[in-house]
């Protein structure tokens, strides 16, 4: 991962690096509890359908874009959803962990920062699927939609009744949305190039792949953004306290008044 900033400040106000073990033990336990804990919401098939069917009613009634207007535009070509599906598949995970690594080296104290929103975030996102199981509209024949991983390939899931990897009806919020925008924000905060804004591209390439792939609808984003945004309000990037400059003293000549007693003795002593 390649992004254009000044050396991580050193000396003794420089944050301190965490220890690298316990660091990658916490950030492996965050992808475990991601994968595994996504598990306990399985079983829940007809609600899970059952909550789809309102999401899609819902987004009827909000007026939101329809799902299956980004999902023609990738099915112009094989090739372009053969990538669609392949940036699905196969970007969430490494660039979440290269972002993190990144940090660790270049910007410990944003590493750590971003470490908790992001912990935060898949915490509150198990929660929401556990409390909220949703098929994803690829299943749901109201929409429509494809499956376009099945179809085209690659795909990371079985069929839903033997896929024992992975939880299917969890698609409320979206963690692939979640963590690609705090991702993006994570490095236009940590660096000064002026075209960092550019990793605002990332989230919205994943934006169109999760709805295009139809494995997300809409509402799933939005409720993405609203846990990011409300882990950021909450979990404050620390600042680096500021030493204040020293002042250097002005010496200046300090000249000895002679009283005028003294002046008249030299005076004196002169004749």
């Amino acid at each position: 991962m390649k992004a254009r900033s000044e050396p991580a400040p050193a000396g003794p106000d420089a944050p301190a690096r965490p220890p690298l073990v316990r660091e990658l033990l916490l950030v492996a336990g965050l992808f475990l509890v991601y994968k595994f804990g996504r598990q306990l919401a399985t079983g829940h098939t007809a609600e899970a359908f059952r909550n789809a069917h309102h999401v899609w009613d819902w987004e009827r009634v909000l007026r939101l874009p329809d799902e299956g207007t980004v999902q023609s535009l990738l099915l112009h070509g094989d090739t372009l959803i053969h990538v669609a599906n392949t940036y699905y598949a196969a970007v969430h995970f490494p660039a979440t962990l290269a972002f993190l690594v990144w940090l660790y080296l270049r910007r410990p104290a944003h590493y750590v920062w971003a470490r908790r929103v992001l912990a935060a975030v898949t915490g509150a996102a198990l929660v929401l699927h556990l409390l909220f199981p949703l098929a994803p509209p690829r299943m749901l024949g109201a929409t429509g939609l494809i499956d376009t991983a099945r179809l085209f390939g690659p795909s990371v899931y079985g069929p839903p009744r033997t896929d024992q990897l992975s939880n299917q009806f969890a698609a409320m919020p979206s963690l692939h949305f979640g963590w690609a925008l705090m991702l993006a924000i994570g490095l236009i905060v940590a660096t000064r190039s002026r075209l960092r804004w550019l990793w605002l591209l990332h989230p919205l390439v994943t934006l169109l792949v999760i709805v295009g792939t139809a494995n997300h609808y809409w509402l799933d984003v939005i409720v993405a953004a609203a846990l990011l945004g409300l882990a950021l309000a909450v979990i404050r990037l620390p600042h680096r306290p500021h030493r204040p400059r020293c002042a250097v003293p002005h010496h200046r000549p300090e000249f000895r008044r002679r009283t005028s007693a003294e002046q008249h003795g030299l005076v004196g002593a002169g004749r």
